[in-house]
């Protein structure tokens, strides 16, 4: 434990083990999840978060967030994609115990908090047909607002590499990247 990341919140009564407090921010909202450690499945006392709970399945089950996808499970296609602390990550293979103390962005939380006007990438992705079975485009669009942070302007290269780890099954890859291009200008445009 480094200077109090994970606080004591109470014992478990009749029980030598304490429960703990895992703190996310999810897209700007603070949520405090009772974490129990070396818990045995058999014994599944009532906790927010076990051991074994990834982030996406504690997002999607725990907490309602069901924007981030889960395909294939294993951390291969990219369609869980979040940002934590602005790097995309697979939510699938990542602990939510791991995930402690960071800032976690998901699909529903790009679009404007006050105004709920889309973020310039999904309303690209709209516009532009960027959008076919749609399980791949929360991934798609993590993926490339995370590029678009860094590189405000990326060349066609830089957007396939920025975006490497996520599959379409549809192969709508041409019109993911022209999608990907215009929300670049109009991001540009605003800043």
């Amino acid at each position: 434990m480094k200077n109090g990341e994970k606080q004591i919140f109470r014992e478990i009564p009749g029980s030598n083990r304490e429960e703990k407090l895992i703190k996310l921010t999810i897209n700007g909202r603070l949520y405090r999840l009772r974490f129990g450690e070396d818990v045995e499945p058999w014994e599944m006392p009532s906790y927010d978060v076990y051991p074994w709970d990834t982030l996406a399945y504690t997002l999607r089950e725990k907490l309602g967030l069901t924007g981030t996808k889960v395909a294939c499970n294993s951390g291969a296609c990219g369609s869980c994609t979040v940002l934590m602390n602005g790097t995309p990550i697979l939510s699938c293979s990542t602990l939510t115990v791991d995930c402690d103390g960071k800032e976690i962005i998901t699909i529903e939380g790009l679009a404007d908090p006050a105004t709920g006007e889309l973020h310039p990438l999904q309303k690209a992705f709209i516009e532009n047909h960027g959008v076919q079975c749609g399980f791949c485009v929360p991934g798609m669009i993590l993926s490339a607002k995370a590029l678009l942070d860094k590189n405000p302007n990326p060349t066609e290269n830089d957007i396939k590499e920025g975006l490497s780890g996520n599959l379409c099954r549809c192969g709508n890859y041409n019109l993911i990247l022209k999608s990907i291009m215009e929300a670049a200008k109009i991001i540009n445009k605003k800043g």
